[in-house]
């Protein structure tokens, strides 16, 4: 070979080494959350119902012609885990954004923390009621609040002629801003706080009830503010204890794991504010989108079909919807992309970002009836 075609040959590989990388390159999307433990079944689902859209997208070209990627780690449920893990997805993966936390501790350390300072990068979609993570510029939610939780259970609470409520909420540092928001947004219903307990560790679901029963007034109703062990904890103790009031639950808890922790006698009459429609319906487009994701899927589901995947699928439209929008795909685009998100429409859901850090205000209402099946 002469030196005219080894160098026209070198220059071939070297473009097809280049084109290689160009598609071994990937937008990545982090996320650190329970994948053993007591919330697996939540993390685990929520990764599946992302990777569900991911999947999609990349068999249609990607975005910007790169493929979609999810990082995962398991931070067990533990706050500390929660920003060791973040610090290494951070410094290995590189993603452009993070997506799919869980827990108000999980995500109140991370704040605290700082491990997201300075970089810029935007969390979207998390299960967190904590006021302050709710506030930070740094997360955005593509659920609805806990004030529109609240609001809603409440104003269906009006209708049946109830407005004597108690709050039950799991220690938190935020505990004061909670009471304050949950008054807040029951007050339109006619409705009132007359007693409130805290839910400490082990142990803490008897003396909550203990401090239900020896409130002066009785409530009629019970709004719990708390996670799916803790919701299941409390419940079973109430009920064992003759507790006779009305049960709702904020999105925080998950039908699905209430299910397999309580007894049918139990789950009767229990609430749940659901922050995304019905895995279960084809009652719009993007439920028929979803369900015909998961038949496509098939046996390569890691989970059974819930809610919590069907978040997660809600919350991977809005961040591919943000790449499209960023240019070049960055943390700092993606933010910006993300604030500029208005009226967005996923298929009957809408995401608007424009302004404000919480971007749905979808709820809707599970009730378990005596045989205890879901009706909404």
């Amino acid at each position: 070979m002469n030196r005219k075609h080894w160098v026209l040959a070198r220059a071939g590989l070297v473009a097809m080494c280049a084109g290689a990388v160009l598609v071994a390159q990937a937008w990545t999307v982090g996320q650190v959350a329970p994948m053993s433990g007591a919330e697996a079944s939540q993390g685990r689902a929520y990764a599946q119902g992302m990777r569900l859209y991911f999947d999609q997208i990349n068999k249609a070209g990607g975005v910007q012609g790169q493929p979609v990627e999810l990082a995962v780690l398991d931070d067990v449920g533990h706050p500390e885990e929660t920003v060791t893990k973040t610090r290494k997805l951070l410094s290995e993966s590189k993603p452009v954004v993070l997506a799919g936390y869980f827990g108000n501790r999980n995500l109140s350390a991370l704040l605290e923390s700082k491990a997201l300072d300075g970089s810029q990068i935007p969390l979207v979609g998390y299960q967190s009621t904590d006021t302050r993570v709710l506030a930070s510029p740094q997360m955005f939610s593509t659920r609805a609040g806990l004030a529109e939780q609240v609001a809603k259970i409440s104003t269906h609470l009006a209708t049946v002629g109830i407005t004597r409520l108690a709050l039950v909420f799991e220690e938190r540092p935020d505990a004061q801003e909670l009471t304050a928001l949950v008054t807040k947004a029951v007050n339109p219903s006619g409705a009132k706080l007359v007693a409130s307990a805290m839910l400490k560790s082990r142990g803490g679901s008897d003396k909550a009830v203990q401090e239900l029963q020896a409130a002066k007034t009785s409530p009629q109703a019970i709004l719990l503010v708390a996670s799916s062990p803790a919701t299941a904890a409390f419940v079973e103790a109430y009920r064992m204890e003759g507790g006779t009031a009305q049960v709702y639950a904020t999105a925080e808890a998950d039908i699905e794991q209430l299910a397999k922790r309580l007894p049918v006698e139990y789950m009767s009459g229990l609430s749940i504010a659901q922050v995304v429609p019905s895995p279960y319906k084809v009652s719009g487009k993007l439920n028929k989108e979803f369900r015909d994701a998961t038949i496509a899927a098939g046996k390569t589901l890691d989970v059974p079909v819930s809610f919590a995947m069907m978040e997660g699928y809600v919350n991977a439209k809005v961040i591919v919807e943000a790449m499209r929008r960023s240019q070049p795909v960055t943390p700092e685009k993606m933010s910006a992309a993300l604030r500029g998100l208005e009226s967005y429409d996923l298929g009957g859901y809408w995401v608007n970002f424009k302004p404000g850090q919480v971007g749905s205000k979808y709820v809707d209402l599970s009730i378990v009836n005596a045989a205890g099946r879901v009706t909404q």
